[in-house]
């Protein structure tokens, strides 16, 4: 897609700068050309960064989709290039370049989804049931939402579990041999075979039902 036509949304926000609060009212949405934001919520009373979304991703759609208050605050990593949309700016996009805004929802339907997924993912205190709904989560794209089969194998290796999970590469190694032990993984070069993903999806049902 060629972002040039783009330019006239550009705005620019410098390192630790607060883009929107959670709870806000929210009538932009946000697609990162470049730089770097962190999504910070407050869980508990304490203020978790749950993420870094970087060039390419989205955040703040769900102002335009839903109406829906700012889920959580997003702030400035580094210094970020965005390209900033409202309900107003992309109906007169979606009218004087329809393919281009085709284009650009195909893509946003994705992030949606992705990020509301791990969004979900990253709110679970608990380490290990934390790691079977990662699992799951790169089960469900590789697989796009087949049946869950015994011996499924992922291509991701424990550097990517780690950054879906949002935790330290040696702690998710730790947790990763833990699951190993119990026979429900098995940890290859460049993949991971998930030997009882019903037993793993029946793990993270009973957490959420009970948290």
């Amino acid at each position: 897609m060629d972002m040039s036509i783009f330019k006239k949304f550009e705005v620019r926000y410098s390192a630790n700068e607060m883009i929107f609060c959670e709870f806000e009212p929210g009538n932009e949405f946000y697609l990162i050309q470049s730089g770097s934001v962190r999504v910070v919520k407050v869980i508990n009373d304490v203020e978790k960064t749950l993420d870094v979304l970087k060039a390419g991703e989205f955040f703040g759609e769900m102002a335009i989709l839903e109406n829906a208050p700012r889920s959580a605050s997003i702030i400035a990593y580094e210094d970020c290039v965005l390209l900033e949309f409202n309900k107003n700016n992309f109906e007169m996009l979606m009218k004087g370049q329809p393919q281009l805004a085709f284009n650009l929802l195909k893509i946003l339907s994705k992030r949606i989804f992705d990020q509301r997924r791990r969004f979900m993912t990253l709110t679970i205190d608990d380490l290990e049931v934390k790691l079977y709904d990662v699992l799951l989560m790169l089960i469900e794209k590789q697989t796009n939402f087949g049946v869950l089969r015994p011996n499924t194998v992922i291509d991701a290796n424990i550097s990517d579990i780690a950054h879906w999970a949002g935790i330290p590469e040696n702690e998710c190694k730790s947790v990763l041999e833990k699951i190993v032990s119990k026979n429900k993984i098995e940890i290859l070069r460049d993949q991971i075979v998930v030997k009882k993903p019903d037993s793993l999806k029946r793990t993270v049902s009973q957490y959420r039902k009970s948290n």
